[in-house]
């Protein structure tokens, strides 16, 4: 036989032996990951039951379900008192509307008024937003008695309640830059500073909300998983 043939054939072989062994080390190393990504799943596994059946979690997700009820339950009361939406109201509903609620905003306008259809557009937008205060707005026209009994001499006006008395006003857009472009984030912005809006939204308590539903979704499908296991 060729030396060289031969020669050629023993190197064939070390590197067909070399490419078995290598292929049986990845083989290894794959099964190695799988059997690690299994007990890590059934780690996992456990400490879910064991966080199901932990006394403390229980505790908490009901106080947590208590306070949400609770919650609900003030916003029904809030609603059916007129908040969460920008309602016009007349003379003779004022002193009801602005005593029936702990925070009130209540814009007197003229209808004819350019600047005050820029105010009504802004205080639309914050009122579902802000369900803890009132937004009410009043034509000014028809309620004399109480534009002379507070004091409005420019449109428009927006006066802020507290429990029923005005403690602050918005006159004209004085406040805003004295510009009709404002944005009703800078309105937001001067009602916040002055006390008459939460600094907390509306809109977050749902992100809350769904975020307890979410969590309550994924420990119900964990619990309905494991009795079809059993």
């Amino acid at each position: 036989m060729d030396p060289d043939a031969v020669k050629s054939t023993l190197s064939n072989l070390a590197f067909g032996n070399v490419m078995a062994a290598a292929a049986r080390d990845y083989q290894k190393e794959i099964v190695a990951k799988e059997k690690a990504q299994a007990a890590s799943a059934s780690h996992d596994e456990v400490d879910l039951d064991e966080l199901l059946d932990d006394p403390e979690l229980e505790k908490l997700h009901a106080e947590r379900i208590a306070a949400l009820k609770k919650e609900v339950e003030k916003r029904e009361v809030l609603k059916r008192q007129g908040h969460g939406e920008y309602r016009e109201i007349t003379e003779g509903d004022f002193l009801g509307e602005v005593t029936g609620s702990e925070k009130v905003i209540c814009h007197f306008y003229h209808r004819e008024f350019y600047r005050c259809k820029i105010m009504d557009k802004h205080l639309k937008t914050l009122a579902p937003v802000y369900l803890g205060t009132k937004f009410i707005k009043l034509d000014a026209e028809n309620a004399p008695f109480f534009v002379t009994k507070l004091g409005i001499k420019t449109l428009p006006c927006v006066i802020l309640f507290k429990k029923g008395i005005a403690v602050d006003r918005l006159v004209g857009f004085q406040d805003l830059g004295s510009k009709d472009d404002f944005s009703t984030r800078a309105l937001e912005n001067i009602l916040k500073m002055k006390g008459i809006i939460d600094e907390k939204k509306e809109d977050e308590d749902d992100e809350d909300d769904e975020t307890d539903m979410s969590m309550n979704r994924r420990i119900r499908s964990s619990t309905a998983q494991d009795s079809d296991s059993e």
